[in-house]
């Protein structure tokens, strides 16, 4: 399938999955930046996608991200819309610095990653009650 992708850098790499069987393609940082301790940032990824209908875009952090450089994806999971693709809809890649000192993201480095999923509309139709019986609430599976 072929995806429209607009790079704001052109100097920068297009995204590209790194072995054969890689699901996730690399998110790279479009400037250089210091991520003061404790706080938040929005890493511009230098990315304009459109997403195909049927999909969203998720974006999850890489697995050496928090042990190398102390920063988590601050949501855990982020989603890009298919309506995310306007000419200033660059992807930004928010991050959590959770150390006591500054993290230094220099422009061109792998910083997350992403990867397309299936999606589907649903239709509501309400209900006044629920047949199945109740599990118990959360967290009750592991007991």
């Amino acid at each position: 399938m072929k995806i429209k992708i607009k790079r704001i850098d052109s100097t920068l790499p297009l995204p590209a999955y790194q072995t054969p069987g890689a699901v996730a393609f690399d998110l790279y940082s479009r400037i250089d930046m210091i991520i003061a301790p404790k706080s938040i940032a929005k890493i511009p990824t230098n990315l304009i996608i459109k997403i195909p209908d049927g999909y969203l875009l998720a974006i999850v952090t890489r697995s050496s991200t928090a042990v190398k450089k102390g920063l988590s994806l601050l949501q855990g999971f982020g989603i890009i819309d298919q309506d995310y693709c306007g000419e200033e809809d660059e992807i930004l890649y928010q991050v959590y610095n959770f150390t006591d000192t500054e993290v230094v993201v220099t422009r061109g480095e792998r910083v997350g990653q992403a990867a397309f999923l299936r999606v589907d509309h649903m239709e509501w139709e309400e209900a006044s009650e629920m047949k199945n019986s109740s599990r118990g609430g959360f967290g009750t599976t592991g007991q």
